[in-house]
């Protein structure tokens, strides 16, 4: 990869946030939300990815409020929808494809159900489904994967980011030092991003967008579902609900792949993405 995180770095002031983004390529917008784990960015989740898909389209990888160097932000003012919006909107775009990883993936649902005229596809990859009850994934409180992201925000030390990650793929070569020590750096590099996180938390989660699931049965943008089979941080049963709710929508699901399809499965991932948004 020849694209370097430097290259790629932008920043840039809405009308609430200052926001950092990565960017790269020209044509159709994509825009790519990461998750919410400790020292998570658009260029940690996405970095395998934004060179391969620049050549189609512009992807821009962005930093949420509350995430890397973009603003922090309270339970009281979190508002991703909105942040996404106006993103947009100060860079005129008028429509974009939206990818997102986990709580990126219920952003992008959201923003797709509130305002259907400025997204044109949607591509979630282990996303949360809004609460129903569950058929074949615990009840009984946060999985394995959410307790071990909870306490690296508690501790967010290389190795509680090497249990984290060790969790987060099926793969446990992908548990490198240097991206352990690299997501505790940029965690650690921003201590009120952890103490807002771990509030909210006590204040009921830091996501607050679900879409309803009556929306999604009326929404007509087209969808694609990625999991993985074996994601142990949120079950593949909640992209089963969502496909079935989402009319113009598929799922694929990966065997030997964790939360991160688009770490473990780069290459398989980036040409899915691209033949989605290309021909949809």
């Amino acid at each position: 990869m020849s694209l370097t995180q430097a290259e790629a770095a932008r920043t840039i002031q809405t009308k609430n946030w200052k926001l950092r983004y990565y960017e790269a390529g020209e044509g159709h917008p994509l825009i790519m939300i990461h998750g919410s784990g400790p020292g998570a960015t658009g260029w940690s989740n996405f970095s395998r990815n934004i060179e391969v898909l620049a050549k189609n389209f512009r992807v821009l990888a962005l930093d949420m409020p509350g995430w890397g160097d973009s603003d922090p932000c309270t339970k009281e003012t979190l508002d991703h929808v909105g942040a996404t919006i106006e993103f947009m909107d100060q860079l005129g775009l008028e429509k974009a494809a939206l990818v997102g990883n986990s709580m990126g993936g219920i952003v992008a649902l959201a923003v797709a159900v509130d305002h259907p005229d400025r997204v044109s596809h949607v591509i979630t990859m282990g996303p949360g489904s809004s609460p129903t009850p569950r058929l074949f994934s615990a009840g009984d409180g946060p999985t394995e994967g959410l307790k071990y992201l909870q306490q690296a925000y508690r501790t967010p030390t290389p190795q509680a980011m090497e249990a984290l990650v060790n969790i987060m793929v099926y793969d446990k070569t992908f548990a490198t030092p240097e991206l352990c020590k690299a997501r505790s750096d940029a965690a650690n590099a921003c201590p009120e991003h952890l103490a807002n996180f771990l509030d909210m938390l006590t204040k009921g989660g830091p996501v607050n967008r679900w879409a309803p699931m009556d929306q999604l049965m009326k929404m007509q943008i087209p969808a694609l579902l990625i999991h993985g089979r074996d994601d142990r941080v949120v079950p593949y049963e909640h992209s089963l609900v969502l496909c079935a709710h989402i009319p113009n929508s598929r799922l694929v699901l990966m065997n030997r792949c964790g939360h991160w399809a688009m770490i473990e499965h780069a290459d398989e991932f980036n040409r899915l993405v691209t033949d989605f948004v290309l021909n949809a």
